[in-house]
């Protein structure tokens, strides 16, 4: 019996997270194990963020507030924004798919780089849009490229700043020179993922006031990262009032959970966590740096939380070895691996166990 299933799905490759730290011990009997590889937070989360969710999970039985409206209140109050032109959402992958949903019919063309956050490609094929895919340079977005590639079937464009898995960036000029040569009516996705471990003083000023200048745009952050709340699935968007009507009339009910929601509200008072967080990934990735040019590796310089490097043997072979010896990184393509900066103590064990696998 041949199942009705769409013929868009044979396009489309399944999403792969990072593997589980229980998966790794059992398969080879350890009991220490890193796990590296999908950039999440190693000092945990703010401890405010711990004692809300204990406090939400008393009315476990009762659905959240759908429109999330004390979460809505606190991102405005901390970035001086409207309400109206906030939208959380169940990680920044709900917002991805929505926003794929939203505005790409059939043969509608979207614009992507082609190593950057896979979820977009997903999204893209799954609404049959047409995905143009353009080629990196130096490891970064070729935003003239990109630019270049838009037509008068194009209605989505996709940067990621810094961009995941290469942790490379562009900056304010060259954002402003890019967005001045795309149509009003093309949407420009800007995700800012880890735009909290950014380091350099070229980063686009003020990034999350974007869509208030380009009003076709729309602007993602998220809680996983620096807030260190991935296990609950919270992300949160900007944009003008038109794009987040429409966007609503398709988003879930209850997207976003209670104790995603309490966290959340509880992580944006603890900014002294986030500095924290900041110095200690500052601090890794130095460390790192220093480790890889004595190595002789080349890597890519980066102002995420996570390096890109070329590890000069099948990523995949470093995955299984690395494995095998208690550290989960990240395959990327050909020699290419990611390593997630955690603290230094996983940090030092990372390079020694690298240094192995490596014959370094």
């Amino acid at each position: 019996m041949k199942l009705p299933f769409r013929k868009t799905l044979e396009n489309i490759t399944a999403y792969k997270p990072g593997k589980p730290i229980e998966d790794v011990q059992r398969e080879y009997g350890l009991e220490k194990v890193d796990k590296l590889a999908s950039n999440e937070n190693p000092l945990n989360c703010s401890p405010l963020a711990i004692q809300a969710v204990r406090e939400a999970a008393v009315n476990m039985s009762i659905y959240p507030d759908g429109n999330s409206t004390e979460l809505k209140k606190a991102i405005a109050d901390f970035y001086g924004v409207s309400e109206t032109e906030i939208m959380p959402t169940s990680g920044s992958d709900e917002m991805v798919s929505m926003l794929a949903e939203a505005f790409l019919d059939p043969g509608d063309e979207t614009i992507m780089p082609d190593i950057t956050f896979t979820s977009y490609i997903i999204a893209a094929r799954m609404v049959d849009s047409k995905v143009v895919i353009v080629p990196l340079k130096s490891f970064k977005l070729d935003l003239d490229g990109m630019a270049a590639a838009i037509t008068d079937k194009t209605k989505l464009i996709w940067l990621c700043n810094p961009n995941n898995p290469t942790g490379t960036m562009f900056t304010e000029d060259e954002l402003t020179a890019f967005m001045s040569k795309v149509p009003e009516n093309v949407v420009v996705v800007y995700d800012e993922a880890y735009v909290e471990f950014v380091t350099s003083p070229d980063y686009p000023k003020d990034s999350y006031k974007l869509y208030q200048k380009y009003p076709n745009m729309i602007v993602m952050r998220t809680f996983s990262k620096v807030y260190g709340l991935a296990g609950l699935r919270v992300g949160y968007s900007f944009a003008g009032r038109d794009i987040m009507e429409n966007i609503n009339k398709i988003r879930k009910a209850f997207n976003v959970n209670r104790l995603a929601q309490a966290a959340a509200i509880a992580a944006l008072k603890d900014q002294e966590f986030v500095k924290k967080v900041y110095a200690v990934n500052k601090e890794g990735k130095e460390y790192y740096y220093k480790c890889f040019e004595k190595m002789g590796l080349e890597y890519v310089p980066t102002q995420a939380n996570y390096i890109f490097l070329d590890a000069g043997m099948d990523c995949n072979k470093v995955f299984v070895d690395m494995q095998k010896r208690g550290v989960i990184i990240r395959p990327i393509k050909g020699n290419f691996i990611r390593i997630t900066i955690g603290t230094m103590e996983q940090n030092q064990r990372c390079i020694s166990q690298l240094k192995d696998v490596l014959g370094k």
